[in-house]
């Protein structure tokens, strides 16, 4: 049997043991020891570790059996180690947030069924092959779930529709209900911590503890600080470490959403100019999902939708905010001086973890020995919102245009209003008539684009289809111009083409010329 070593940096983690094949001897055997480094291979003499399933910079998580149960049952091993030496109080702290999150975890798992059983947790304590102070590993042992997470099916199958969408919406929404009415926060929902099982059901997977250890312990070195956020997945007040909400679990899981249905990545689809999201141009859904999507997905905790139930209704069309009214209330934050200990977590980079919650929004944990901050005011309740007679779909705000997309559309409308100006020239010559036709079709090119109603393909398409008509019909190419330079069609085509370039820059130079008085105003 091959058996794998939990040890970081062991040189020769996998290790082959012909006596563990007799199940007589596998069940009976005391331990079995690391031909690399020595590491005690059975941990706890229970769990046998047989393969790495996976690997990050806060540990690593192995597919295991459970040599206690008669069909020694498969289950996931994580190992967890905090980065730097910790000193008395950070470990004592960190063993407690250790218990208390193993407590949370066992609770919700063995209380909803989409989200894996928490089966165990241990610390041991291992010596050094090189003697001296000996390492501390902390160990999660969770019910292993068969099937492929949906960074994988994605990668396999390629973009979700919006019936598995709506899918992966509904399922999801039902545990993270569950989770915050028990006082917990995901903090990163992502594809890869959604699994679908081999009969078809979800699974919210790592809900993880010991890397608030590790953030803390690295701040305390004096090391660049690590946050708890996935960096894309996370809103603003995450990245900033303040205060999350359950409305910062519901903007990761919009995040999620997009990313499945549009196959791209976060920073794809994010546009930095306009500071918004940009994805219903390679995603197209219905006006409805898209509405619950794009509030998903708003900067500001108090514009999103305030729970997971907010959600369900919307997608259900009922009990959905009318347009124009003000939204509920985020809770506020707890008083820090109730919190003994308090950990803070600093924005950086990618990691997991859930955090446990008063029922109302904490502010992430950091070693801190200086006095808490005073507590802060909670804002006055607003008016009560006005119900409305009928269930209305909310407002989807007016998607903007990423500089790709400006750039494409200028070329266009430059070539297209060149072509234009050539056909209407050869039937109407240069009159206030031809002129006048010419900035009415222009406009409407405009105005079509700046609405949406054609795009992408659309323009290449319509690009192609006025070039052929006016190469198949000689009456609208009768422009002098074009007789007098050589070969007309190529006159023609390069007029164009020269027009598209001189938008584009034209373009190009109003952007600059914006950004640059935005910055000075």
């Amino acid at each position: 049997m091959e058996v794998y070593c939990t040890r970081p940096g062991c040189p020769r983690p996998v290790n082959y043991f012909a006596d563990l094949d007799n199940s007589a001897t596998l069940k009976t055997v005391q331990q079995k020891y690391c031909m690399g480094c020595g590491m005690p291979l059975i941990l706890v003499g229970r769990y046998i570790t047989q393969r790495l399933l996976g690997k990050g910079g806060f540990g690593a998580a192995f597919l295991a059996r459970d040599r206690y149960t008669p069909a020694m049952r498969q289950c996931v091993v994580k190992q967890f180690q905090p980065s730097g030496d910790l000193t008395p109080t950070q470990l004592q702290v960190a063993q407690n947030l250790f218990e208390r999150e193993g407590a949370v975890l066992e609770e919700l798992g063995n209380t909803h069924p989409q989200i894996p059983d928490l089966l165990a947790f241990f610390e041991l304590d291992v010596p050094r092959s090189s003697g001296g102070q000996a390492d501390r590993f902390f160990y999660l042992v969770q019910e292993f779930i068969d099937g492929q997470n949906l960074e994988e099916e994605l990668a396999q199958n390629g973009p979700f529709s919006e019936a598995a969408i709506r899918e992966v919406l509904i399922e999801i929404l039902k545990v993270l209900q569950f989770v915050h009415e028990h006082g917990s926060i995901h903090r990163d929902i992502k594809p890869s911590n959604i699994m679908r099982r081999r009969d078809g059901r979800l699974y919210l997977l790592d809900f993880g503890a010991v890397k608030q250890v590790t953030q803390a312990s690295a701040a305390e070195a004096g090391k660049a600080s690590t946050g708890i956020y996935s960096m894309g997945f996370a809103p603003p007040e995450q990245m900033a470490g303040n205060v999350v909400y359950p409305a910062t679990d519901l903007y990761a899981l919009g995040v999620t959403c997009i990313t499945l249905l549009t196959g791209k990545q976060p920073n794809e689809l994010y546009d930095p100019y306009s500071n918004g999201w940009n994805w219903s141009s390679y995603g197209r859904v219905s006006d409805r999902l898209k509405t619950v999507l794009d509030r998903m997905l708003l900067a500001t905790p108090s514009q999103r939708f305030q729970s997971a139930e907010e959600v369900l209704e919307a997608l259900q069309g009922s009990a959905a905010a009318p347009p124009g009214l003000p939204p509920r209330p985020a809770q506020p934050p707890p008083n820090p001086a109730a919190v003994s200990n308090p950990v803070m977590a600093a924005p950086p980079p990618p990691s997991s973890t859930p955090a446990r919650l008063p029922k109302r929004p904490v502010q992430a944990p950091a070693i801190k020995t200086a006095p808490p901050a005073p507590p802060v005011a909670a804002p006055p309740p607003p008016a009560a919102p006005i119900q409305a007679a009928t269930p209305a779909p909310l407002a989807a705000p007016k998607r903007g245009f990423s500089l790709m997309e400006s750039i494409v559309g200028a070329a266009f409308t430059g070539f297209e209003g060149s072509l234009l100006a050539i056909a209407l020239i050869s039937l109407l010559g240069t009159t206030f008539l031809s002129a006048g036709f010419w900035l009415l079709l222009l406009g409407v090119l405009v105005l079509a684009q700046w609405n949406h109603v054609i795009e992408k393909v659309d323009l290449l398409i319509l690009a192609v289809l006025t070039v052929g008509i006016i190469i198949l019909l000689p009456p609208l190419r009768d422009f002098w111009i074009l007789q007098a330079i050589g070969n007309p069609i190529r006159t023609l085509l390069l007029i164009s083409v020269l027009a598209g370039l001189v938008a584009v820059a034209a373009t190009l130079v109003f952007r600059l010329v914006y950004k640059l008085l935005s910055g000075l105003f």
